[in-house]
């Protein structure tokens, strides 16, 4: 079950949300380009700050989701986060 859900973790969520940050980052940069030059039309700079929040926003929520998926299978698949804390706790216990 460990390797499965590490295979599905890497193999279909990572490129999922990289995908999703690629669009979110590429929706900023339309935005921030109509942005500058849009330079008298106030509903257009309007609409391209609303392109710039969106991008950042979608960028924002992929890499939190890119790190919830990193720390879920860390802590509950392979253990790996936290091992420094309990050596730290356990050398601590044997003083």
């Amino acid at each position: 079950m460990d390797k499965f859900i590490s295979a599905v973790s890497q193999q279909i969520l990572n490129p999922f949300i990289y995908l999703l940050f690629a669009i979110a980052l590429l929706v900023f940069i339309w935005g921030v380009v109509r942005f500058i030059s849009q330079g008298g039309d106030e509903d257009a700079r309007t609409i391209a700050k609303r392109h710039i929040l969106y991008g950042l926003l979608g960028m924002f929520i992929m890499i939190s989701a890119f790190s919830l998926v990193r720390l879920i299978t860390g802590v509950f698949i392979t253990g790996s986060y936290g091992n420094d804390v309990r050596n730290d706790l356990n050398e601590i216990q044997n003083r």
